[in-house]
């Protein structure tokens, strides 16, 4: 039986580039993927996101805007270090609801059950979130140019994922816009 994977689309529309994800999420949404694989746009629902963790998937490839120092643009797919999730003594636990960064949303999940997934992490340099007080719509340029290119990335992570039937660690270049 070939793998189920979840793609996961994460960020705020109403802080510039924190809505990486949620775009990626809609680009995918028009392309044609294999039955097995679901993308959905979690948002800013990280609860809702952390219960759809303990589901079984084989995979979950967490789409969101990450900050690592590099370019704006810049993407890049890691594996998070699971170990030790959910003790609510070795990481910050504090909860809210609208603002939750994948170690958290991951911790959150732990704290509730078994996650037997695979997590994949494909994250994109962000330029901006926009005026403190105020926010912004939209992508900043840069990242907006990234949004194709995550797409397909999210695509050559799920063809390699089927094209084996079994998941293992993927390396793919970090790629600068």
């Amino acid at each position: 039986m070939s793998p189920t994977i979840l793609v996961a689309g994460i960020g705020n529309i109403f802080l510039g580039d924190d809505a990486f994800g949620v775009e990626v999420a809609l680009s995918l949404a028009r392309r044609r993927l294999p039955a097995n694989v679901t993308v959905k746009d979690f948002g800013i629902r990280g609860f809702d996101l952390a219960y759809a963790l303990l589901d079984p998937w084989d995979a979950v490839i967490f789409v969101d805007a990450l900050s690592r120092g590099e370019s704006p643009g810049t993407l890049y797919v890691f594996e998070p270090n699971v170990a030790g999730l959910g003790d609510p003594t070795k990481h910050d636990m504090a909860m809210n609801p609208h603002s939750m960064d994948p170690e958290r949303v991951l911790n959150l999940a732990a704290s509730m059950g078994s996650i037997s997934a695979q997590i994949l992490i494909l994250g994109c340099e962000p330029n901006d979130f926009g005026d403190e007080l105020e926010g912004r719509m939209g992508l900043s340029s840069r990242v907006q140019n990234s949004v194709e290119e995550a797409s397909n990335m999210v695509e050559e992570l799920v063809e390699r994922m089927l094209a084996t039937k079994k998941l293992h660690p993927i390396q793919l270049q970090s790629a600068e816009r």
